[in-house]
């Protein structure tokens, strides 16, 4: 079971609220918060994967609990649903800009739009839950998401994968952004033109006529054989890149004759494939043009999560080989890891690499005032910054929480060494 802090004084809403999880088998137990002191201890120390903030409780300063968790990123790794009423939608948006949101639901639609976002993260839960098990073990994740023709569920899913990928440090934020926008319009275009067959002409006549884009796909669903058909989205993230393709359920089209036409008026819509192209890399499709593909390349060891706190700590680079810590010396430094991958080697065997997403190196030692337990070596170009015990003490001080995180990335160290012990173990059986 996972605690789930939901931010709010609204008791109808927070009824809704514990309704709805009840139905996923107990996967979610909300905690009700209703100060913002009692939010930002709660995230401090307990450091929650999903939460959920009433972001028009006239009761509870939702901005300072935002932008406390964008300005230590520390605390908050997970997803956040924002709810909101209709009249606060553009302060919301704002808000949440550059937050790990998952889905902004306004109050109006909780019901049905709770619960729909609670089934796809149930659905696809080890994007949030068990990130570090998959970075550790997986060389690739993989999967296809099934979707209707809904901006509401293709937002959500678009927030989770990008999310996870920001988080587990593949991507720095500009590239989340660029991916957002990409799948978006790429999504956006199999239900409008793929599922829905609305032809350009069409959607220039509805928006010259003062109507919004979203109704004139709500007319088409109308249209149950319309409204049955799927987008699938699917995807492959390794570690060098990321893999999207999308496949609508409509006849396709002539992207070739689209791509070469220069001379098509695109000043209200149609700018989807030029901006996915630009923001994405390699943008294919298949002969019929009913599916489209595109890769998103990982910045190996980019890190934009890196507390301000070390920032003004000595910053160490190394180049390919280079020896960071040697076993057996005396240990008065741990490293905080802000670019590239090290190798870890004990008597001279490799036991495991570490990168960001490990975020210290040399914390076993230091913590324990002992001699370093093995070699680290940078694989490549990388950057670490330098902390001494006083200073680390003092980071503490000011940030409890961080000892917590140590706490917890040690635990999760052994789990995984464990693991590999116990998989050596059975293979020389």
């Amino acid at each position: 079971m996972n605690k789930m802090p939901v931010i709010s004084t609204d008791l109808e809403l927070n009824g809704i609220i514990k309704r709805i999880a009840a139905k996923f088998y107990g996967q979610f137990e909300p905690v009700f918060i209703d100060t913002v002191e009692m939010a930002l201890e709660y995230f401090k120390y307990e450091l929650p994967e999903l939460s959920i903030i009433n972001i028009s409780d006239f009761q509870i300063d939702s901005c300072t609990i935002i932008n406390q968790t964008k300005a230590d990123p520390w605390l908050h790794f997970g997803g956040i649903i924002g709810v909101h009423l209709s009249r606060d939608s553009q302060k919301a948006e704002e808000l949440m800009r550059n937050s790990n949101i998952i889905s902004l639901i306004p109050r109006a639609e909780m019901i049905w739009g709770f619960f729909r976002v609670m089934k796809i993260i149930f659905q696809n839960h080890h994007f949030l839950f068990h990130r570090d098990v998959q970075q550790n073990l997986l060389k690739s994740i993989s999967g296809t998401f099934v979707m209707d023709n809904d901006p509401f569920v293709i937002r959500t899913h678009i927030n989770l994968i990008t999310n996870y990928l920001y988080n587990s440090g593949h991507i720095n934020q500009d590239r989340r952004d660029r991916l957002l926008v990409a799948l978006f319009e790429l999504l956006m275009n199999a239900v409008e033109h793929g599922n829905c067959r609305i032809g350009y002409d069409e959607k220039t006549k509805w928006l010259n006529a003062g109507k919004d884009g979203l109704d004139l796909i709500r007319e088409k669903l109308k249209d149950p054989g319309v409204a049955a058909k799927k987008v699938h989205f699917g995807y492959l993230i390794t570690t060098e890149k990321s893999s999207f393709s999308i496949r609508d359920e409509g006849p396709g089209f002539d992207w070739r004759a689209r791509m070469e036409n220069k001379n098509l008026n695109l000043e209200m819509h149609g700018h989807g494939i030029k901006m996915a192209g630009y923001y994405g890399e390699n943008l294919r499709y298949n002969d019929a043009g009913n599916e489209v593909s595109f890769d998103m390349m990982h910045i190996a060891g980019d890190t934009e999560k890196a507390p301000g706190l070390f920032s003004n700590h000595e910053k160490i680079t190394f180049g390919p080989g280079d020896v960071v810590i040697t076993e057996g010396e005396e240990s008065n430094y741990l490293y905080y890891i802000a670019a590239g991958e090290f190798d870890i080697l004990a008597k001279g065997k490799k036991v495991s690499t570490l990168g960001p997403e490990d975020i210290f190196i040399g914390e076993m030692s230091f913590l324990l005032a002992d001699r370093r337990s093995a070699t680290v070596m940078s694989r490549g170009a990388s950057t670490l910054f330098k902390i001494s015990k006083n200073e680390f003490m003092s980071v503490i001080r000011e940030k409890p929480h961080y000892g917590i995180l140590l706490a917890r990335l040690i635990a999760q160290r052994l789990v995984k060494l464990n693991a590999v012990i116990s998989s050596s173990q059975r293979k020389n059986m």
